[in-house]
């Protein structure tokens, strides 16, 4: 998106050099990645930060309105409601396309949000690996807001541990090592001593809960949450805990804000950089589907996502609570490569510390493809596709 800095990184780019920059990544984080890593980063002029931002910022409005938990108290399904929700989520992520409007003008467009984490740790070690393998210069930064990476590392350690001695935090997840993102447990567990400790591994005594290191039992004060709730209709729960129950334990972020924050708060928003998106039960006037895109509400990753839509696919559906209808909006085929341009996505990270009256961008994350989906397990057999990193001036 900087031409200059692109056509420079196109020209000095060989297959040495990202061979390099992938075995350097993979020893970095002492794993290799289950996903593909693009080629290239993607370098974002900072007239087109400041408008994802200014989205972000009037989004975070709404959030802060006083009855934001009341427009969102449906969106949590009963059976994964857990107690003790807190008044703010510690993380919140910002998915925007870049994309073409009517004007053939470039403009980012909110896809998704989510008050989850994201690869926190991995892109730390793909900014330095990339720095270093390509000897990127010139006024760029992957961090936002005057963060660095011993900043960034310092906020992240104070937010997930909260002053709790780190023994007591673990990041939790289900069946850690079945998962596309486990390499970002590695990454943390080698930035921020956090240990990863599969859901089916804790054992609760009363409203404790604990979990063993080296054959010794541990209390469990903290959790940062890494669980996918969704993912637990596949999973064999019966030798889990029940997460419904009132613990005494904090969650970084508690698990109601994955729903709070999501695809269902897409409707309530009224922004230029924001498609029109509609719950599908609630609505009463005609629309051309073939200018919108069907998502299941609760679904992460791109799954159940229906782009071409018509009148069957809609008729077909027995809980239209459940499903929106976003407009769609034209990628822009921006990023060149040696075998045709490539779309991005970028991701905002903002981090919200207690003290904090507002959340503030701190990182990112990128990625390209050359489909019709954005994800990397959707473009498996493409060059110059997958998990990036976005520079900004």
């Amino acid at each position: 998106m900087i031409k200059h800095l692109r056509n420079r990184f196109n020209a000095n780019f060989s297959e040495n050099h990202y061979r390099a920059f992938l075995n350097t990544l993979e020893q970095s984080c002492g794993i290799k990645p289950d996903f593909r890593i693009a080629e290239t980063p993607v370098f974002i002029s900072s007239s087109f930060k400041e408008k994802m931002v200014e989205t972000c910022e009037n989004i975070i409005d709404f959030i802060l309105d006083d009855n934001f938990k009341a427009h969102t108290n449906n969106s949590i399904p009963n059976e994964y409601n857990v107690p003790d929700e807190n008044e703010k989520p510690e993380m919140l992520v910002f998915d925007f396309g870049i994309c073409k409007n009517s004007n053939k003008e470039l403009e980012p467009q909110l896809i998704e949000m989510q008050g989850f984490p994201s690869v926190y740790g991995l892109q730390v070690m793909m900014d330095n690996v990339m720095q270093s393998t390509y000897n990127l210069t010139g006024n760029l930064s992957s961090y936002l807001n005057g963060y660095n990476k011993s900043t960034y590392l310092q906020l992240l350690k104070e937010i997930i541990f909260s002053n709790i001695n780190p023994e007591n935090v673990i990041l939790l997840e289900i069946e850690p090592e079945k998962q596309k993102t486990k390499i970002d447990f590695y990454c943390l567990e080698k930035l921020l001593g956090i240990k990863t400790i599969c859901l089916k591994e804790i054992i609760s005594e009363e409203n404790d809960l604990y979990y063993f290191n080296n054959n010794q039992k541990i209390k469990i004060e903290r959790i940062f949450n890494r669980i996918v709730f969704d993912d637990l209709k596949n999973s064999d729960l019966s030798k889990c805990i029940d997460l419904k129950q009132p613990y005494n334990v904090e969650w970084c972020p508690h698990p109601n804000w994955f729903y709070r924050i999501s695809k269902y708060t897409l409707p309530f928003l009224d922004d230029p950089h924001i498609p029109k998106t509609y719950f599908l039960n609630e609505i009463t006037q005609p629309l051309n589907l073939q200018e919108f895109v069907l998502k299941p509400l609760f679904s992460y990753a791109g799954m159940g996502v229906k782009i071409d839509v018509n009148q069957e696919d809609i008729d077909a559906i027995l809980d239209p609570e459940n499903w929106i209808l976003q407009q769609k909006v034209t990628y822009a085929d921006i990023i060149e490569t040696p075998d045709g341009n490539a779309k991005a996505e970028i991701r905002l990270f903002y981090f919200w510390k207690k003290e904090w009256k507002r959340p503030i961008a701190v990182h990112n994350l990128a990625r390209l493809s050359k489909g019709k989906m954005i994800g990397t397990r959707y473009n498996e057999n493409e060059t110059w596709v997958g998990g990036s990193i976005a520079y900004f001036e």
